[in-house]
């Protein structure tokens, strides 16, 4: 039988328990050869190997059945093997979880930032369309593009991250003549010739999630003609009235002229109201755009649908002639530079912005843009013309 747990007795009557021994407990259950066994199940579950080191070291055999402790069920209710695990099958995989990218936050200088984000460009273009839809707000954005559909053609333009779609029925009013060609082809043609021109327009729907949205621009000309052309000021006067020197913007250019939206009215202007030199291609010194100053010459608004304007860049500024014909003389030689060539003659441009009309040389008729020496042989106060001779031209390379 094992040795009872000695106790040694010191000084301050504490009972010390040498390791190895085991007390006599009453409570102890006791083996049939009369040995006792240290069972401590209520207090912690036993694994598999305490077990066989407690029933080895106490003289107790283990049953076979009771060689691996039962396991917990699994969720499905099958108990997992001890010795091998099969690997899960692709529907038993518990499917990723998809983890969201926290937003960094932008440290700002001032107690409110005021650099934009993308994100924040973002929401205020989608903002920007909303409003426009909403309560009418008029937007400006330049002619990026013109796409072809089944039906007809479309203009394109950017608002930010946004495509704005504008039909040609909401583009601009169809033509009084398609000189027998396919109205598609036509309206392909006259929104190709304002491409890069800055229009106004009023959002009519959005698909934010396609970052599209459709437009009208003949809806924003009307509201502007409405404003300017019959609104008035304080003083009850019309903001817009004959002689009034205006800001205009260059919508599409031609060899003769080019067109100019006036506060929502598309109007052309003759190529020799444009400039007091001579033109012979518009498109060499305008583009769409442009912003230019206009003088309304004519305005006729007793027809609210129908208003009719005349325009001159020319007479928007002062006339260079007083200037510069003060400064030429009769008899003297100046260069200048060819800007145009017609039945009448050579036009010379010389400095200041003045023309001087000279007839072909015997040597042969110059080319335009080629540098010449003209000789004045005479100026006309009244009109403002310069005539003289080309005496010398060299042909530009």
């Amino acid at each position: 039988m094992p040795k009872k747990k000695e106790l040694l007795h010191t000084d301050s009557d504490m009972e010390i328990t040498l390791p190895g021994k085991l007390e006599d407990n009453p409570d102890t259950p006791v083996t049939s050869d009369g040995h006792q066994t240290d069972l401590k199940s209520d207090r912690s579950p036993p694994n598999s190997e305490n077990r066989e080191n407690e029933s080895g070291e106490n003289g107790l055999e283990a049953p076979e059945n009771s060689a691996a402790s039962p396991e917990p069920p699994t969720e499905s209710g099958e108990k997992d093997s001890p010795t091998s695990k099969d690997p899960p099958s692709k529907e038993e995989k518990p499917k990723r979880k998809r983890t969201v990218k926290p937003i960094q936050a932008v440290m700002s200088i001032d107690a409110e930032r005021k650099v934009e984000t993308d994100e924040d460009k973002a929401k205020n273009d989608l903002l920007d369309l909303y409003e426009s839809m909403k309560v009418g707000r008029i937007l400006s954005d330049t002619v990026q593009g013109v796409e072809l559909t089944n039906n007809d053609a479309v203009a394109v333009l950017y608002h930010g991250s946004y495509k704005i779609l504008i039909p040609f029925a909401e583009f601009m009013p169809p033509p009084s003549d398609y000189r027998n060609r396919p109205p598609r082809d036509v309206h392909h043609y006259l929104i190709n010739k304002r491409l890069g021109g800055e229009v106004d327009y009023i959002v009519k729907g959005i698909d934010s999630n396609a970052y599209v949205a459709v437009a009208s621009r003949t809806e924003a000309m009307r509201a502007k003609r409405k404003k300017y052309y019959f609104g008035t000021d304080r003083n009850g006067y019309n903001i817009l009235y004959q002689g009034v020197v205006a800001e205009a913007r260059v919508t599409a250019t031609a060899r003769n002229g080019l067109f100019a939206d006036i506060f929502g009215l598309e109007v052309f202007i003759n190529a020799r109201e444009l400039s007091y030199q001579r033109l012979s291609d518009t498109g060499l010194y305008f583009q769409p755009g442009q912003r230019i100053l206009v003088k309304i010459l004519t305005l006729d608004r007793s027809d609210k649908e129908n208003i009719k304007v005349t325009a001159s860049v020319r007479q928007a500024t002062e006339s260079p002639y007083e200037k510069a014909i003060r400064r030429l003389n009769v008899g003297d030689r100046y260069v200048g530079t060819v800007s145009m060539v017609d039945t009448n003659g050579v036009f010379v441009s010389l400095d200041g912005g003045i023309d001087c009309l000279c007839p072909y040389p015997l040597r042969g008729r110059p080319p335009r843009g080629s540098r010449v020496t003209v000789r004045i042989l005479g100026i006309d106060q009244e009109t403002n013309r310069i005539w003289g001779s080309i005496t010398h031209f060299s042909i530009p390379r």
